[in-house]
């Protein structure tokens, strides 16, 4: 009898992942190429996909992408050239160009591994690594790793941080292409402590957000024609008083987030269903539209 149940319950379970509705990264992960579409930026940064998306050239006049073997040197066309120009300015500033990160998969939408975001094209990590030379191999693409420019207790720059890494995402963030860059909190905290006094609106674009040590992460607007994107609503509270979120940040990142003030009392868990991550995701769980770019040849 209970042999029978261990097989019943075999049979269950295996039944189960048959029907099982397949995940959407998998899918997402396995197109190799665009879909043949007008370029659009479909959905939410962390939750969509792209149609008629471009690649960016693995080598070009200025850049290299890295990490090939990834395929995310995808994007909007709007992406790649931003990428281009940027890459332009960081040669006009002193580098030899950029080494550029994760963009988007061929056809975005969610990754098999690391960001929950970059599913619409309009994201790219670019490294802080300012570049010796572009003319990396593939093999060379894979080994070499980036620089973190903050010291370990996250407080400081530490000396890789230079006056030009400042101008350069100075550059990034005064382009009106731009909604916002993600980057870690101790070079929010050093650009709002050196940054002129008269010029400092473009600030207002610079986030602290965990994990961007070696990188800074671009995020642009929803481009012109891309109907279905919706870009992220503004976070700095006085905005529209011309903030620029340096008061928020010198108190609460260094403060809050970095120092968290110690607590006798125990917190309750919030009671509910646990909320999907970007690999849990079914083509259900995104915008119906996606599901004709994954299927379009």
């Amino acid at each position: 009898m209970k042999k029978l149940a261990t097989i019943i319950l075999s049979t269950l379970i295996l039944a189960s992942q048959v029907n099982a509705e397949p995940l959407a990264n998998q899918q997402f992960g396995a197109k190799a190429a665009a879909s043949a579409q007008k370029p659009h930026a479909i959905g939410t940064y962390a939750k969509g996909c792209g149609a008629g998306f471009v690649q960016l050239p693995e080598t070009g006049p200025t850049w290299q992408a890295m990490r090939l073997s990834r395929n995310r040197n995808w994007g909007h066309p709007e992406l790649v050239q931003y990428v281009a120009d940027l890459s332009a300015t960081a040669k006009q500033l002193g580098w030899a160009g950029l080494y550029i990160g994760d963009m988007s998969q061929p056809r975005g939408g969610p990754m098999t591994s690391g960001h929950s975001s970059h599913q619409i094209g309009l994201d790219a990590d670019i490294w802080m690594l300012p570049p010796n030379r572009l003319n990396l191999s593939r093999g060379e693409r894979e080994k070499i790793s980036s620089i973190s420019v903050r010291t370990e207790d996250q407080r400081k720059v530490n000396s890789n941080w230079t006056r030009t890494h400042h101008r350069l995402l100075q550059a990034a963030a005064s382009d009106p292409r731009v909604d916002r860059i993600f980057v870690a909190a101790a070079v929010k905290v050093e650009m709002c402590k050196t940054a002129k006094a008269a010029d400092k609106a473009w600030l207002q674009k610079i986030r602290p957000l965990y994990g961007h040590n070696t990188h800074f992460h671009v995020r642009l607007k929803c481009p012109s024609g891309s109907r279905d994107c919706e870009t992220q609503k503004p976070t700095v509270a006085d905005l529209s008083k011309g903030g620029n979120g340096c008061d928020e940040t010198l108190t609460w990142w260094v403060t809050t987030y970095l120092d968290p003030p110690k607590t006798t009392t125990k917190k309750t868990k919030k009671k509910g269903p646990k909320k999907k991550t970007a690999r849990e995701f079914t083509m259900a769980d995104l915008p119906r539209q996606c599901a004709v770019v994954l299927a379009s040849d």
